[in-house]
């Protein structure tokens, strides 16, 4: 059986840092992908497509990484766990159509197997993620959560930063990552559609979490070309070369802000 989340503590001294990747994961168990319609059996658009690669330098910087391994079409993790739990695919945990409003399946599941993708993939996920932060907490007395995602529309700015409209994190940290991301380049926008998910404003309202959520638009780091094709866009091209060493420039400014505070 296939981990539904990946776990990669710091390789150099931890930091009170916590990177959440709740939309990178693919896989979808034969049993589910079978319930899919014929199109949606080999393809599922609207995912974040690659971030583990991109950020798996996260670790060495002393960054706690937690990722989903599994599709956000299994379960989507940072959606609220309240009714209608299988329904619109901005609101629900688990969606019954696309984002862009294309049935999923060709056999819908039955209440009870929502309920049981609930009890098997996020309550777990979530427990986890609960269990990090407050590992750093009790280490270092608060945790900074980054919410990593990327997206494709409906705006072009390279990076849009979210905290709730300043509910769910402080100044001193969207000022630092904003502030890093402008200075290699990047073109930053604060709560620009993008102004934080459920998992931003509920773990960003905890006592000592500050949670901010970082998109990141898909031609920043894909080939744009393939983006309009039914497939899984590849990685491993120019476009990701050159955008990796870019954030990984990022994100050591951001870890030397947070060593330092």
């Amino acid at each position: 059986m296939t981990p539904i989340f990946k776990l990669t503590k710091p390789t150099v001294s931890p930091l009170p840092v916590l990177a959440n990747l709740p939309h990178s994961g693919l896989f979808v168990p034969d049993e589910i992908r079978g319930q899919l319609t014929e199109a949606h059996q080999t393809f599922l658009p609207h995912q974040d497509w690659h971030l583990d690669q991109l950020y798996d330098f996260l670790p060495a910087l002393g960054i706690t990484m937690l990722q989903a391994t599994h599709s956000r079409y299994m379960v989507d993790l940072n959606r609220a766990p309240k009714p209608p739990y299988f329904g619109n695919f901005w609101s629900a945990v688990v969606a019954d159509k696309t984002a862009f409003n294309v049935p999923l399946y060709a056999t819908q599941p039955t209440p009870e197997a929502v309920e049981q993708r609930l009890e098997d993939y996020y309550r777990p996920y979530h427990a986890e993620l609960e269990s990090q932060l407050n590992q750093l907490i009790e280490r270092f007395g608060r945790v900074y959560l980054l919410d990593l995602h990327s997206f494709y529309g409906p705006i072009i700015d390279d990076i849009c930063l979210g905290n709730a409209n300043g509910k769910s994190g402080s100044d001193f940290f969207i000022d630092t990552v904003d502030k890093a991301f402008t200075h290699a380049g990047f073109g930053v926008v604060r709560n620009k559609v993008f102004n934080g998910g459920y998992i931003t404003q509920h773990y960003g309202s905890l006592p000592n979490v500050e949670a901010l959520q970082i998109e990141v638009r898909y031609p920043v780091y894909l080939d744009e070309q393939q983006l309009a094709e039914s497939r899984v866009p590849d990685w491993r091209v120019p476009q990701f070369d050159q955008a990796k060493p870019r954030f990984k420039t990022v994100f050591e400014q951001i870890s030397e802000a947070f060593s330092e505070s």
